[in-house]
């Protein structure tokens, strides 16, 4: 039955996923976007290696010469970009930026695309335009006025191509400093930190082709339907072929359970579709260590049982004795583990942890993804390397089809990490920049978001860049970080679209408009490519094939090279030659990173090269030259769990999602339509009988309050219950409304990524 509100409207969804429901949706984006007819042949060349690749997610593409190897959220990524609306300097004219304020994430993504360099004037609280050179001057003045290059911070976003990136970090090292606060630091960071513990790199061990082999997948804390939609054309495959799918996530996802596939006529014809995962598995928040340490434990158990009845192993013995170390006292450390305490704090039914073991282990190829429902938690390093754990004690690394494979968000969020964005720089990698660009880099590490943000508060970070992204709206504790922003005596954005953290801007502010990924970009007179690095360590490169938006728009490397020639000079590094040829920038990739040797013959490919992931070749670069089996307890005494024991069964676990209808802080519309969400976004799910125990209906209007012992009060208030299929004490709801929620010293241990999955919270009428 649906409820019906001014606000929007709730009801089931009951189709599959894709199908006509996206194409429609497509049509709708290019039609609202504006999209001129000449510019939707860019929709079928997104993929092309002579077409741009989409600027969306970073799942890898099949063929890159396929004419329609796009999604639903790709196309309302490059229609936005592509959008016919503009922001002038004559709407910010008619706008002061206190005005603005006032409007919703949505209604300032629908402006459309910035056309000039803009800089704040704080009598008439307006962005005033500035010439592109002076903006470089003004940078620089402010740059070189500081005491020390650390009271300087340094954001990237991962739409930033690797040599945008590339040349960034090496003009803020020239500068003299580590202070690389980045998106990694808010979604995979413990994938980062986590994996190079155990397997010695970190990132994934699998290719696309290891789908084509798997006959198990586990897919952990991911609704690839919203998140990465191609990604359920290759689960559709294994699916039709019978592998086993398991979806582990504490909501029930429609991407999971059906899909229709765009790309295939005759399911869209006869409106049919193709089952995807035949288990579901829903831990609690937060619950995912215990849930995979049970698996590790029952495994285990299930181990020795075959060997007391003389039947073959369970594990994979001569994996672990020639490849691993440490196996005994992680094994010692299962045996010794309290059954009863690892389905409390999963929140999983033995019987389901048994009958989710018994898929793992019949598997003979296992792959195991995941995404940010692993990654925002106080034990998410810990919960990464448990997987790893549990991989390792059935080989499944480093074989074809099977491996890990954390699912990055941006298109080249792991690109950008890969070529130097870092705040925690190797010496090695330090050395190799000291030896091709005869400077001495800082060896200190730097600020990563949570620390940036700390530092601005502090007053001991006075300058603020970003690279694209918007960090006013993607980081925790949104008022702090707001205070922070404002406190600093410059910031600076570099953007295709007006976004939050425009307006919330230091003393004084730069709005600088760049080149999207869809847009030929002339640098001294011939049309430049891009490289990007996916989630499975593919690199290619891509054109733009639009005509820019405003002949007054630049690319982000012309940027930062205009911004690093203004503040240092030209010695010892050119930095606007190399940013009047982008091959040139990549030929010093290649000078710093042995594993882009030939760069620019093997990314003129088709498809571009695979960067050499060693663990994938059991190699393991770790300190024992063996991949590393980890004990790790079960944390008895966490915020939330001491917050459970304050306030009983009241007290709710948050987890911050995003809607179908927007990626990352980019909100595209109001509609949530798997989810059955219409014309609304303040809207919390949770649990049926929570919702009753707490003395709620279904549709009440709520205000969360975050549960926290610093004395700050955290709120979000007016907020729709809607009952939906998640677990007891646990509820979700969009960001980035609810970051205000997140305290910005919750955060992930080893990895620092706040802890926006797990946010302890109570509620009160509105």
């Amino acid at each position: 039955m649906s409820i019906k509100e001014d606000d929007g409207t709730v009801k089931p969804y009951t189709h599959a996923a894709a199908g006509w429901g996206a194409l429609k949706f497509v049509a709708l984006n290019l039609l609202k976007e504006r999209v001129q007819g000449s510019n939707y042949r860019m929709l079928f060349g997104q993929n092309q290696p002579g077409g741009f690749d989409c600027p969306g997610c970073a799942w890898p593409d099949r063929e890159h010469a396929s004419t329609f190897e796009f999604c639903e959220n790709g196309v309302k990524a490059v229609a936005a970009e592509s959008t016919g609306k503009r922001v002038t300097p004559a709407f910010f004219a008619a706008h002061t930026v206190t005005e603005l304020m006032d409007e919703t994430d949505y209604e300032l993504e629908q402006h459309g695309r910035l056309t000039d360099p803009m800089v704040y004037d704080a009598v008439a609280d307006r962005y005033m335009p500035i010439a592109w050179e002076q903006a470089y001057a003004l940078v620089a003045r402010h740059l070189q006025a500081l005491p020390s290059p650390d009271q300087a911070a340094f954001y990237t976003s991962g739409r930033a191509s690797n040599e945008a990136a590339f040349l960034y970090q090496l003009f803020v090292r020239a500068y003299g400093t580590n202070n690389f606060p980045d998106c990694s630091n808010m979604c995979h960071e413990a994938t980062s930190r986590g994996l190079p513990q155990t397997v010695g790199v970190g990132k994934g061990t699998v290719v696309l082709e290891d789908f084509e082999h798997a006959d198990t997948l586990l897919i952990f804390g991911q609704n690839p339907a919203t998140n990465h939609p191609r990604m359920l054309g290759e689960l559709r495959e294994c699916a039709r072929r019978g592998a086993t799918i398991v979806s582990i996530n504490p909501l029930r996802e429609r991407g999971l359970e059906r899909f229709t596939s765009p790309q295939h006529p005759v399911e869209m014809l006869t409106m049919s579709s193709t089952p995807i995962s035949s288990m579901f598995i829903q831990p609690r928040l937060s619950g995912d260590l215990a849930l995979i340490k049970a698996m590790a434990k029952r495994t285990l158990e299930l181990d020795e049982e075959a060997q007391a009845a003389g039947a073959p192993r369970v594990l994979d013995a001569d994996f672990i004795g020639r490849h691993t170390s440490g196996f005994e006292a992680f094994a010692q450390d299962l045996r010794n583990e309290s059954w009863g305490l690892l389905v409390a704090e999963s929140g999983v039914p033995r019987e389901q942890i048994e009958a989710l073991t018994q898929v793992f282990v019949r598997g003979r190829r296992v792959i195991c993804t995941w995404g940010m429902g692993l990654t925002q938690h106080k034990n998410s390093l810990l919960t990464v390397t448990m997987l790893s754990n549990l991989m390792m004690m059935r080989g499944q690394i480093g074989k074809q089809g099977a491996g890990l494979c954390p699912v990055r968000g941006h298109s080249n969020v792991q690109g950008n990490r890969t070529v130097g964005i870092e705040e925690q720089p190797s010496q090695a990698f330090l050395d190799r920049l000291q030896q091709v660009f005869h400077f001495d880099p800082p060896r200190h590490h730097g600020y990563d978001v949570v620390r940036t943000i700390e530092a601005m508060l502090a007053g001991e970070v006075k300058v603020f860049m970003g690279l694209g992204g918007n960090f006013a709206s993607a980081t925790p504790d949104t008022p702090r970080t707001w205070a922070g922003l404002r406190q600093c005596e410059l910031t600076v954005h570099l953007a295709t679209k007006l976004n939050r953290s425009h307006l919330v801007h230091g003393k004084e502010a730069l709005l600088l408009p760049v080149l999207g990924r869809t847009e030929i970009d002339m640098q001294a007179g011939r049309a430049q490519g891009v490289t990007v690095e996916d989630s499975m360590s593919m690199v290619h490169i891509s054109f733009g094939m639009n005509q820019p938006a405003s002949p007054n728009l630049r690319s982000e490397t012309a940027i930062v090279a205009g911004i690093a020639h203004a503040t240092l000079g030209d010695a010892p590094i050119d930095w606007l030659g190399h940013a009047a040829d982008y091959a040139r920038i990549r030929d010093l990739i290649e000078r710093v990173f042995d594993d882009f040797h030939d760069y620019n013959a093997r990314v003129a490919k088709p498809g571009g090269f695979h960067l050499k992931v060693a663990s994938r070749e059991m190699e393991w670069s770790t300190a024992s030259g063996k991949a590393q089996f980890l004990v790790h307890p079960i944390d008895r005494a966490s915020p939330l769990q001491r917050a459970r024991e304050r306030h009983g069964e009241k007290l709710m676990t948050l987890m911050t999602t995003r809607s179908h209808d927007q990626y990352n802080t980019t909100v595209y519309g109001l509609d949530d339509r798997y989810r059955g969400v219409f014309g609304m976004r303040r809207v919390v799910f949770a649990n049926a009988d929570d919702i009753a125990m707490l003395g709620f209906a279904d549709g009440d209007w709520v205000n969360l309050v975050s549960v926290w012992d610093d004395g700050i009060e955290r709120r979000a208030d007016r907020f729709r219950l809607v009952s939906y299929d998640i677990p007891r004490g646990c509820m979700a709801a969009y960001y980035p409304e609810t970051n205000p929620l997140v305290p910005l010293s919750s955060y992930a241990d080893g990895a620092g990524t706040p802890t926006s999955k797990s946010i302890p919270v109570l509620l009160e009428a509105a």
